[in-house]
């Protein structure tokens, strides 16, 4: 084998799985088509879980620039509806969010991934593939000829025309529009149309938009973002003009929108410094979702299995979490250690989500089209939204945080929840009551032997990690035949979790992508007879289920 797993695509998805892969102890080679990181300005933040998650794994940091924890924010928006937390305790509120630009992300996560020695082949592009019981056959183009590449597995994180998808003949359904299109540029502002209060752009005869917000009218949509990189200006429209010949917006062709739109003239001119500059139009949109994400030893990520509107920045969100939930299962099973039916959870697990993120992107397009039903839906939407409960359960949408797994069943291939799905989206909030299997674990304050310690601190390493918080370290010594593949700490808390009050955590087992996989409120597992003896089984049975069988058991088989 050339190695473990070839993964074709350098974007962010494809590097977060390398680096993955990596810390579990695999040898992943990307290959990219493109010979350097273009630099283009895509995505301009981070919004949701996947905020958290980076955080856990030591490199929110290095993205944000300075010291701390990531922290919720206070506003957003949904529909081009303003979404206002501030009435959301801090501890409940879901919704992260980092502005930093994607080819930030790009650049810090190639850096990573160097540090753990993944190989990285610029410039390789994938021209076909063959499969058979043992693995993949690669036919790749490189600068020097053609060449083949054999691995055990091959993951598509190509985007959304994947080529690994379209010679594995995995099927793509959905729908294509061709009755919009949007332009956003860089751009430069007069100085003196800028609001120094809010930030916000006073345009000439229309009056005060403000900044980051999807402002709708009843011709389409306006947007104003002075990023630090650069003001952006962006529209959309339905029905728009003639859409020029594929290079590009003008900077006359943005203020005509610009025009259309709000029914006022925006003073606009081309954007200074060297850039890079964005200058993009997009006429229509797809919302497509592959109907597998798995075709044998061939995988899809990200883009490559579903793609959406961009409304509400959920892209990278849905598609690096994508990475964290197949690394460490797709490492197992390469590592020959995964219980039967694991691998098999990564589809049954993420395609609905991805089918959820389908859904409230299409729901925030419809809140935006133009007419006067759509008014009055969003007169209707900005009510709701003013009840703070309301305001958290969309954010909690939008965010992902309101996912759960199935943690139960016989195996993780049985482990169907709603419908046959392993995720139960919409099951409530996480930190509401104690963690409970297959949410997100909370944010805790620890203390261990070696001192103060915050949760993401032990989860940098992307093991299964369980979480010892009884007096006496008793849960630890149930796990003593898996420590070869789970780290196992004990501490004790130094503050309460967030709506655990009345029944104190004492142990939780955390699968690599931190999902809680077991927890207890159990005091011990001393007394068998009793809830510790139970609870005792079913951490066991938790350890087999995700992380294979313990090493006497794996031992005795041999």
């Amino acid at each position: 084998m050339t190695a473990d797993v070839v993964i074709i695509g350098a974007g962010p998805n494809g590097l977060m799985l390398a680096c993955e892969l990596s810390l579990a102890g695999v040898r992943p080679l990307v290959l990219e088509r493109l010979p350097a990181r273009t630099g283009e300005s895509r995505a301009n933040g981070l919004v949701g879980q996947v905020v958290r998650m980076l955080d856990r794994r030591g490199l929110y940091e290095r993205l944000a620039g300075e010291p701390g924890p990531p922290r919720p924010q206070p506003f957003f928006v949904f529909g081009a509806l303003p979404l206002d937390l501030r009435a959301v305790a801090t501890e409940d509120n879901p919704l992260y969010g980092l502005m930093v630009p994607q080819r930030r992300v790009e650049q810090v996560l190639e850096e990573r991934a160097a540090e753990l020695g993944v190989e990285i082949r610029r410039g390789h592009e994938l021209t076909g593939l063959a499969q058979d019981g043992d693995g993949v056959t690669a036919e790749v183009t490189g600068p020097e000829g053609g060449y083949r590449l054999r691995a055990r597995y091959l993951v598509g994180a190509d985007g959304g025309r994947s080529v690994v998808r379209k010679l594995s003949g995995i099927g793509f359904p959905g729908v294509s529009r061709d009755d919009s299109v949007s332009r956003t540029m860089h751009v430069t502002v007069p100085a003196e149309l800028v609001d120094p209060a809010t930030g916000g752009l006073n345009v000439p005869g229309y009056g005060l938009i403000p900044p980051f917000m999807h402002h709708r009218t009843e011709r389409g949509l306006f947007v104003f973002a002075p990023f630090p990189t650069g003001t952006m200006v962006s529209t959309a429209e339905r029905e728009p003009a003639a859409t020029g010949d594929g290079s590009g917006p003008t900077i006359d062709e943005l203020r005509e929108s610009v025009r259309r739109v709000l029914g006022a003239d925006l003073p606009l001119a081309p954007p200074e410094g060297e850039g890079p500059h964005l200058r993009r139009r997009l006429t229509g949109g797809n919302t497509r979702l592959a109907d597998r994400f798995r075709d044998r030893r061939v995988l899809l990520l990200g883009d490559a299995a579903h793609v959406h509107s961009a409304i509400g920045g959920p892209g990278l969100n849905l598609g690096l979490q994508d990475a964290v939930n197949l690394g460490w299962k797709l490492a197992a099973e390469v590592r020959g250690f995964a219980p039967p039916g694991l691998l098999d959870t990564y589809e049954t697990e993420r395609r609905p989500v991805a089918r959820r993120v389908v859904m409230h992107t299409q729901a925030q397009s419809a809140l935006t089209a133009p007419g006067p039903e759509v008014t009055a839906l969003r007169e209707l939407f900005a009510e709701l939204l003013r009840d703070p409960a309301n305001a958290r359960h969309i954010a909690a949408t939008m965010a992902g945080a309101d996912v759960r797994y199935a943690m139960d069943g016989a195996s993780p291939a049985g482990a169907g929840a709603a419908s046959g799905d392993g995720a139960v989206p919409g099951g409530g909030a996480p930190g509401a009551g104690r963690p409970q299997a297959g949410a997100w674990a909370p944010d805790l304050s620890l203390v261990t032997e070696a001192g103060p310690v915050r949760l993401a601190d032990l989860t940098t390493s992307a093991r299964p990690l369980l979480l010892d918080l009884t007096e006496d370290g008793s849960w630890a010594a149930q796990a003593t035949a898996w420590h070869d593949r789970v780290d196992i700490v004990h501490a004790r808390l130094a503050g309460p979790v967030a709506g655990d009050a009345q029944e104190p955590v004492t142990g939780l087992l955390l699968r690599p992508d931190c999902y809680v996989a077991w927890a207890t409120s159990a005091p011990a597992p001393s007394d068998l007879s009793g809830p510790g003896g139970a609870e005792s089984a079913g951490l066991r049975a938790a350890l087999s289920r995700w992380f294979g069988a313990a090493r006497t058991e794996a031992a005795s088989r041999a």
